[in-house]
């Protein structure tokens, strides 16, 4: 019986081990550079983890079991409560601002589609403890330094950034009770992904008034926080909260302009994020044409420490997958077939005779010992092939050993970059 792989998932043969290994290792590099700390949690979970955060009807959403002991389990879908519940473990003793990354692999029980699988890797950063809005423009400028450093331009992409404080005061000013924005938030997250007909529709079953509904379809569609409607501004800055989240996203924006990121970034009040633990600045990363889903998102959840048992602790992040991100640097051309090598070595040692090859295997060894990547051939052969080998391998040197020159205790030593080669004292090794 031939058995496939399960749909939505990958297999990585070494061309696409290299990829991924190229955009995890970037990821990772990118973190240390900016100041955080890596960590990790288990694959799987309780699942009323994932309940408290996201409620029951994420449940279908999730690969769950019940394991031996008869607990409720899942594969986790994000690592974000992982990282509450070890925050909450040891809050006490954690040096703050907590700057942490992560780069888990995750599973969703959801139907696969363009950049969207079940099984898939994603780059999350956080940090906790820092109430002021910097904290935000550190996430966000992180996240846009390693697309710069992939050579995305602000012509490439753009970082759409918005708030759901601001967001929530403009609603509860427009009249909608504070208990219905949950319900709300998810339907306003899918403007941009559905026809129009069909969000009004889904729309209007929750706003009824249908000037409401207009004014909330006007407030998503500005792109300049000084060009709202005075009508609109004078509904944002009706409260506290209205003017403080506009007072943020302007210092926001300034300290991106500070960081060299400004002409990446840009207002845009469509963007809501539908997860309801979002408080603050909320922002996603779109190729700048719109053709596909979120390079990234995330924004700030200063309540979600404490939904999960914990005190009342501010923290602000952001999720990366690595799907997407593949996709789009395959069609901007900043990622081709072959064009990352699956095994690049030191050196390689060639044999001519199958007398030779515990000389050979000798010289491999040490080489290794010292710390040098080396392969060897395995049998003797045309050293034609040999040097093909060391070729496909991505040697920088082949090491070769014939019965010329090996009575006389001489090694022939190739550099593979240049052609170049000269004999040396088998000693050497």
């Amino acid at each position: 019986m031939k058995i496939q792989s399960v749909k939505g998932t990958r297999d990585f043969y070494p061309p696409l081990m290299a990829v991924r290994n190229f955009i995890a290792d970037g990821w990772k590099e990118a973190s240390r550079r900016n100041g955080f700390e890596e960590y990790d949690g288990p694959i799987f979970e309780y699942l009323k983890m994932y309940q408290v955060k996201s409620g029951d009807e994420i449940v279908e959403q999730l690969f769950n079991f019940t394991d031996r002991g008869q607990r409720h389990l899942a594969i986790r879908p994000e690592i974000t409560p992982t990282l509450a519940r070890m925050v909450n473990q040891q809050i006490n003793a954690l040096p703050r601002p907590i700057k942490w990354f992560s780069v888990p692999r995750l599973c969703r029980a959801e139907r696969p589609q363009k950049g969207r699988l079940r099984e898939f890797f994603q780059w999350n950063i956080d940090i906790i403890g820092v109430d002021d809005v910097l904290a935000d423009a550190e996430v966000i400028y992180t996240s846009i330094d390693y697309l710069r450093s992939l050579g995305l331009t602000s012509r490439d992409i753009k970082a759409k950034i918005s708030s759901r404080k601001l967001l929530a005061g403009f609603l509860i000013n427009l009249g909608i009770p504070e208990g219905q924005l949950d319900t709300i938030y998810p339907i306003l997250d899918k403007k941009t992904k559905l026809p129009e007909a069909v969000f009004d529709e889904m729309l209007a079953k929750v706003i009824s008034h249908k000037r409401t509904a207009a004014a909330i379809k006007e407030f998503m569609e500005f792109k300049d926080l000084s060009n709202i409607s005075d009508y609109l501004l004078e509904v944002i800055r009706n409260s506290d909260e209205g003017t403080e989240a506009e007072e943020e996203l302007e210092r926001l924006l300034d300290l991106l302009e500070t960081m060299g990121v400004g002409d990446y970034c840009v207002f845009d009040p469509g963007i809501v994020r539908g997860l309801a633990y979002y408080t603050g600045v909320v922002f996603e990363i779109h190729d700048a044409v719109g053709d596909l889903r979120a390079v990234c998102g995330g924004g700030r959840y200063d309540n979600l420490l404490k939904d999960f048992g914990g005190p009342a602790v501010s923290g602000t992040g952001m999720g990366m997958g690595d799907c997407v991100l593949e996709i789009l640097l395959r069609e901007k051309g900043l990622l081709k077939d072959g064009q990352i090598a699956t095994l690049q070595i030191d050196n390689f040692v060639a044999y001519t005779d199958m007398e030779l090859q515990k000389d050979a295997i000798s010289i491999a060894a040490k080489l290794r010992e010292k710390g040098e990547a080396t392969d060897i051939s395995y049998k003797s052969g045309s050293l034609k092939k040999q040097l093909k080998q060391a070729s496909n391998a991505g040697a920088k040197k082949c090491i070769i050993l014939s019965k010329e020159f090996i009575e006389d205790k001489k090694l022939i030593v190739k550099d593979m970059g240049t052609g170049e080669q000269e004999l040396i004292n088998a000693d050497t090794f």
